[in-house]
């Protein structure tokens, strides 16, 4: 009786890993890592070009035209992490190398966190299971917060179920409040969304719940400076957030969520048909293996770790599946790397047993049932790119027309699609109405007498606002997603560049 009680872990102690090469988790996370960029630099940089929130990121540090209008649920880490490639090239390959890399190495320092709590096949199975979702793979090059804040979410977990569980010392603290910090800068509403249930499950430790409450701080300074600054207060750039997202409040946007999946960056509205169901599959199973795994997780003595990780991903989930009224697959991406933690426990926990069982056609049944979801996942991505791209691609054929009929830097661009297409023609984007406004009709014809401007209209059935219409009419490209692009322009004689 006192041998089988002293073989398991106590709960409360954090677990010993044994020595030896077979226990050695880095040259394993090393590899999903590699295959993680070689995926993103196969299927998805080719041909990439930025989409319409990466441009307005890219243009508030450096980037290739002057700053978009920063809208109030937006904060600025993006634009801080993007910096150091932007200001020295406006390359959007050199871009996503450089964010490729970044973010593989990232997420190898997120798990890394988790080594002295999980046995190494389980701490790999959770970085192969979150790098091969298609929203991983997508996010991982591209200039937007939301795969930050979930590798930030899950380093943090992984700090504060160290403290837990009873490690000392000042790393657990500072790296549970950095990453907090991180994930708050990247979005303020995830890091208030990760901070609550790390407090709750800290209560009992001063250290670790002052510095998470530092960490929530400190990433939210500049969003509060800026709300002063530019927005009335904090209390108002809330309001403007929430007008700005449709409202916050009670939404019920599960089935939204399980609608994009099938390949849709964006849902809003949502009320599209759902053609290929069998991209949720893995969706629909992920709260079985959840369940699964905090069971696996509580009788091999690691049910602290199911409590924090399955808690935490809650919170993360909340917001995104019962309060908002639209959806997008990134929204989620938090809540998936810290739920990889018990999906793995399970996975790894099947795989043992049946092994161990001798079953070799139940083996071969989860061998199949892996592979088959990850070729959904690299059928989805592949088209999620090439839908990228051809966005892109029309932006870019808009933005020539403008150069072709004279609209050139310096330059401003109003209208439809005006923000994406503004930053690839190098313009400012100026519109006089909806969520970027950021000038009144007066401001742009005013404008328009000392630089280049354009409204765009896009389809032939549009009409510009007043005080364009007598402006010329100027056809300047053919798009498969929105039509035909009208250009109404006024080129100052000055504005014209000369011609050799």
């Amino acid at each position: 009786m006192y041998a089988n009680t002293a073989s398991r872990p106590a709960p409360s102690a954090l677990p010993v890993r044994p020595d030896g090469p077979a226990h050695r988790p880095l040259p394993w996370l090393a590899a999903v890592a590699v295959v993680f960029v070689v995926v993103q630099l196969a299927v998805v940089v080719p041909g990439s070009t930025p989409s319409w929130d990466e441009t307005v990121y890219l243009s508030q540090a450096g980037g290739s035209a002057p700053p978009a209008f920063f809208s109030a649920p937006r904060a600025r880490g993006t634009s801080y992490l993007v910096a150091p490639v932007t200001l020295l090239t406006a390359s959007v390959t050199f871009l996503r190398l450089y964010l490729a890399v970044l973010s593989a190495t990232a997420l190898v320092g997120a798990l890394w966190v988790w080594r002295r709590l999980l046995p190494t096949p389980v701490l790999v199975c959770a970085g192969a299971f979150f790098a091969g979702l298609w929203p991983t793979l997508f996010y991982g090059s591209m200039a937007m917060p939301n795969l930050w804040c979930a590798l930030g979410a899950l380093a943090a977990a992984g700090w504060v179920a160290r403290a837990v569980l009873g490690e000392t010392g000042r790393a657990a603290p500072l790296g549970a409040g950095a990453a907090v910090a991180a994930v708050t800068l990247m979005r303020p509403a995830d890091g208030m969304w990760l901070a609550l249930p790390l407090l709750l499950v800290a209560v009992r430790r001063p250290k670790m719940l002052a510095a998470l409450a530092a960490g929530l701080l400190a990433g939210c300074a500049p969003w509060i400076a800026e709300a002063f600054a530019y927005h009335g207060g904090p209390v108002a750039r809330l309001h403007r957030a929430s007008e700005i997202q449709g409202g916050l409040g009670w939404n019920i946007a599960v089935d939204d969520q399980a609608k994009a999946l099938e390949g849709r960056t964006l849902c809003r509205p949502c009320d599209i048909p759902w053609k290929r169901p069998g991209t949720t599959v893995w969706w629909a199973v992920l709260p079985f293996l959840t369940a699964g795994g905090v069971l696996v997780a509580r009788r091999t003595g690691r049910g602290t770790v199911a409590r924090v990780t399955t808690v935490t991903a809650g919170f993360l989930a909340v917001p995104y599946l019962f309060l908002i009224g639209y959806a997008a697959p990134r929204f989620l991406l938090p809540a998936y790397a810290v739920l990889a933690v018990p999906v793995a426990e399970c996975v790894v926990y099947l795989f043992t047993r049946a092994r161990r069982a001798g079953r070799p056609v139940g083996l071969a049944a989860l061998a199949l049932l892996v592979v088959g979801h990850l070729a959904v996942q690299l059928q989805v991505i592949s088209r999620v790119s090439a839908s990228s791209h051809a966005t892109g691609a029309e932006y870019a054929a808009v933005a020539g027309g403008l150069h072709r009929a004279g609209v050139r830097p310096p330059c401003v661009v109003s209208g439809d699609q005006a923000v994406p297409i503004a930053y690839y023609a190098g313009c400012s984007s100026r519109q006089t109405t909806g969520h970027d406004a950021s000038a009144t009709p007066a401001e742009v014809r005013a404008g328009a007498r000392r630089v280049a401007t354009a409204v765009l209209v896009a389809d032939e059935g549009g009409q510009p606002p007043p005080y364009a219409r007598a402006w010329p009419r100027v056809i300047l490209a053919d798009t498969r997603g929105a039509g035909t692009y009208t250009g109404y322009l006024a080129v100052p004689a000055t504005a014209v560049p000369s011609r050799p």
